[in-house]
């Protein structure tokens, strides 16, 4: 049993997605660093996400020293910066594994790489397949978030009407993100091995379309008949 909760880096943590999730994890407790290429913009990413919850435990640092301190990684980066991103963290992350072969960090991807202006589902491989290629088997790859809405995960007024889909090889990884999304105040659930993520990454086309459609920021996916109790080994 885990009795400490997890140090939380979120890389490319200043754009849309990364600052919602950042908000709801350190509300929760966690102890959460903002990553990006600018340590600047990650500081003062930070510095608004104190201030607004009354904290002082969220940092930001650039993204390999965020990716060397963190338990978790979850990457919130747009679709052309992916491949770069990950590129930036392999050595930080593979250090931190070979320092910790017992409890691995693990690289959550949250990449969707479907274009707004046209949102058409991607073709094989998913994004968190791509990634768990270029980090190496020893950092466990899970793919989730690719469907939370922005707007929603920064409105902590309001429940988040967001169902979280986790596919990975690796069902430790999994419980540890679906506990995640749990106290981030979404429901999650595992959905199958990494290779999976390539349809939840098609599903971000069409939560798009019914965005451009009806006019709004937050559709989402919603799963029915299933238990939301966490996935068991």
């Amino acid at each position: 049993m885990e009795t400490t909760k997890p140090i939380i880096a979120i890389l490319g943590g200043t754009g849309k997605e990364g600052p919602g999730l950042a908000l709801r994890w350190a509300k929760a407790g966690y102890q959460v660093i903002i990553g990006s290429r600018q340590p600047e913009k990650a500081e003062n990413t930070a510095q608004a996400i104190n201030q607004q919850l009354g904290l002082n435990t969220v940092i930001g640092m650039e993204n390999p020293a965020a990716a060397h301190q963190a338990d978790i990684c979850v990457l919130t980066v747009v679709q052309s910066a992916h491949q770069e991103a990950i590129l930036s963290v392999r050595a930080a992350l593979q250090a931190s594994a070979k320092d910790r072969l017992h409890n691995p960090p693990i690289l959550v991807d949250a990449t969707a790489r479907v274009d707004f202006r046209n949102p058409l589902p991607p073709a094989p491989p998913a994004a968190a397949r791509l990634a768990q290629d270029w980090l190496g088997d020893n950092v466990p790859v899970v793919a989730a978030f690719q469907t939370a809405p922005a707007n929603a995960l920064r409105d902590l007024d309001q429940p988040i009407h967001s169902d979280i889909l986790v596919c990975t090889d690796n069902l430790e990884a999994a419980e540890k993100v679906i506990r995640l999304a749990q106290d981030g105040g979404m429901n999650a659930y595992y959905a199958g091995g990494l290779d999976n993520a390539i349809v939840v990454e098609g599903l971000t086309a069409l939560l798009i379309s019914l965005n451009k459609y009806y006019h709004v920021k937050t559709a989402s996916v919603r799963i029915s008949g299933v238990p939301t109790n966490p996935v068991e080994k």
